[in-house]
Formats: C-alpha cells, structure tokens, sequence
C-alpha cells in the first residue's frame, strides 16, 4: 500500500507514521506537511504542500489511501486564516481525493462535532453533527462533516472513515499543547506531579481523553481495513473534576461555569492565553461518546486509560518535551 499522511508532522500524524511503517502491508508513506521537518521515519518521504492553495492532485495519485489529518487550531484570534486552512482546505482536499481517484479516504473529525448531548449517557455515531455555535473548532469540524457527506454522494466507490476521537495526548505534545491551549505565562511547575493543589469543579464538565498511540493504532486499523463510516474513539473512564483530583493528587475547587467562562474569555481578550471561551462551551456541551462500534468492527482496543493520557502530557508540559518536527518542537531551556 501507498498511503498519504495530511498533517503527518504533528500530534498524531508523528504516531501514526510509526504505526504504518510497523504494518507489513503499507510499502510507502508519504508525509505532507506545510513545513518539511528534517526528522526522517521508516518508509516515509516528506512532501511540502499548503492544503488551503497547493495541487494536491500530484501527491495524492497512485495512493492506496489518504488521511487527512491537517487542521489549525492557532492563531485563534485569526478565524479567516483558520477557516481557509479548515473548511476550506478540508474541501480541496475531498476535491482532490476524487481527482485523483484515491480508493480510500480516512478523515480526522473530532467530538467537537457534535451537536449538544448528554452527560449522564453515551452516545453512537448517529448523534447529530451540527458543532457547539460558539467554538470555532467545532463550527469548523461540523462544517467539514457536512462537506464529506456530500463528496460521499458524489463518489459513492470511495470508501471513508471518519474517526471522531475525544482529547488527544501524549508525553511528546506537551509543549505543543502548552503552546497551543496554555501560553507563554503557564508556569510549567504546574503541571508537575502534585504540583497542583487544586482542580477546578466546573458543573457539568465531563469529557472524554485518549492516549496519541492508540488514536494512531485506531487510524491504522482504518487504513488497511475494510471499513467505513464514523467511529468513536475515546478510553475510559469518562474525566470529570473528581476523577482528575484523585489521579493527581489535588482536591476540587467548585467554579461556576459562568465565572471560567468569563475569565477565559477576558484573558483570551487581552492575549494572556490563546484559548478563547468556545472551547469551555464546548467541553460543557458535547456528548460522552459510546466506543462499541470501535471495538467491534475496527478490532480497535485502547492499552492506555485516559489518565495515563494525562499524566503523560502533564509530565510533557513540565519538562518541556517534543519531538524533531515543526509542530511539535520542545522548548529551548
């Protein structure tokens, strides 16, 4: 097989490299990134291509399959840039994919599209996609949905899988998430082990994490499966204020939800966090996702819980760790 990565550089895109170049049956990867980095991996060749304005059509012939991974999330202050890359970007790719008559398509949608649901329950595939209205990323990853339903209409012989995982971590995207979700001003003492006294109790923030390395393991399975349609992936157990307190060693501290909300948003505001306030609405408002259809018909099983997911990128937020591509570069100390 000869599979192209979109986004290959970053969180999962660096696991997910590795886990096809362990598959005997992918022969060829190529990695596509807007910035090449100059870390190589087994049977892969790296490819510059901007996904909002280069021909993707080139890369992408003679491929067995496609995963789009590609998406921004900063600068948040610049919703065109990021809705050009995302939506937009996301378009072309679908556009090109059936250009160049590419057999499989595995694209990386999110929880967050997920219209408001319950916390009580879990939820399958078939809850509504319509994003949380606030969130640009949800917005962002409801829109994209909508795009790939419609280029399965029109090219009903592709096959497409559709992953929609919750948070994603691991150790070596500590500093790319203190970059992307924290800031500058994040002390990393913080994130040391029981370092934090306390967790913030915000009423009804319950939400779903998984570990990198098992996303990746749940994107292979997609690939040199025969498998289509969405899947939820996420482990257990579902995370709220207590669960984490207990894991790291903290106690709860009650916050209105209104209270976070303001502070998030008047420090967003003032650019002493890059993280606006949509992404708390949305953490308040999306469903706890049901993983059966996983499990049953990917084979996919995760080996790591979602609080070793955590810790790992708690202790990679400490020590300022990453790995040699742009996006996850670590910090210089």
């Amino acid at each position: 097989m000869r599979v192209v990565v979109l986004g290959a550089s970053g969180n999962v895109g660096t696991s997910l490299l590795r886990a096809l170049a362990a598959e005997q049956d992918v022969e060829e990867i190529v990695g596509v990134a807007r910035r090449r980095p100059l870390h190589s991996f087994p049977k892969t060749e790296w490819r510059s291509a901007d996904i909002a304005r280069d021909d993707l059509v080139p890369i992408f012939r003679d491929a067995d399959c496609v995963v789009h991974l590609a998406w921004l999330i900063q600068p948040s202050h610049d919703l065109p840039a990021l809705r050009r890359t995302n939506v937009v970007g996301s378009a072309r790719v679908f556009r090109a994919v059936g250009d160049a008559g590419v057999p499989a398509l595995v694209y990386a949608s999110s929880v967050g599209a997920y219209s408001p649901g319950p916390k009580e329950r879990a939820v399958d595939e078939g809850w509504p996609t319509d994003g949380t209205p606030s969130s640009f990323y949800a917005r962002h990853k409801a829109e994209v949905e909508t795009s790939l339903d419609r280029f399965q209409l029109e090219h009903a012989e592709t096959r497409v899988v559709r992953l929609r995982p919750g948070l994603i971590f691991k150790r070596s995207s500590g500093e790319e998430q203190r970059r992307y979700f924290l800031g500058p001003l994040f002390p990393r003492v913080l994130a040391r082990r029981r370092a934090l006294a306390v967790v913030p109790d915000i009423p009804g923030l319950r939400f779903q994490a998984v570990h990198t390395q098992d996303v990746a393991e749940a994107y292979r399975l997609a690939v040199v499966g025969d498998a289509r349609g969405a899947f939820n992936v996420a482990a257990e157990p579902v995370l709220d204020a207590r669960i984490l307190a207990e894991a790291l060693g903290a106690r709860t501290l009650p916050v209105p939800a209104a209270a976070a909300r303001g502070a998030m948003a008047a420090s967003w505001r003032l650019r002493l966090q890059p993280t606006p306030p949509g992404w708390l609405d949305m953490g308040l408002s999306v469903p706890i996702m049901d993983t059966s259809r996983a499990r049953e018909e990917l084979g996919w099983e995760p080996r790591h819980s979602s609080i070793d997911a955590i810790c790992e990128v708690l202790t990679g937020i400490a020590e300022a760790e990453g790995e040699p591509t742009p996006p996850l570069e670590p910090a210089k100390r």
